[in-house]
């Protein structure tokens, strides 16, 4: 299984990638985008099973990602890892299609709980 981990900050894509190996996700083929225009140059050449991205970002922030992926059809399971969680965001994630949105910080507990409905270890 494939995933796409999609932060503007790599030290932040090493969290997450470690937090899923922590999590008991560690055997995923992990992709990476700094942004969403990058993210869906990826995802174009090579799509993955599932997409966590951060909601703020340069160039395509994670909810535009999610609404050019809508619009061209596909249907990633996709969530976002973010430091903000309004209702107001929340509501406009799930207006979207995501599927879930995990705040910043999280903890490997909080990852396995979302993550075992999309992903088996």
């Amino acid at each position: 299984m494939k995933i796409l981990i999609v932060d503007d900050s790599s030290a932040m894509r090493m969290i997450v990638r470690r937090t899923l190996r922590e999590a008991g996700y560690g055997n995923l083929e992990v992709l990476q985008a700094s942004d969403g225009n990058e993210a869906l140059a990826v995802i174009h050449k090579d799509p993955p099973d599932l997409i966590f991205s951060d909601w703020n970002m340069p160039n395509k922030s994670g909810i535009e990602l999610l609404q050019a992926l809508n619009e061209e059809g596909y249907k990633i399971p996709f969530g976002f890892v973010t430091t903000e969680s309004s209702a107001e965001m929340r509501a406009r994630a799930s207006q979207n299609g995501a599927k879930f949105l995990i705040t910043k910080p999280f903890t490997a507990e909080i990852f396995a709980k979302v993550l075992d409905a999309f992903l088996k270890k």
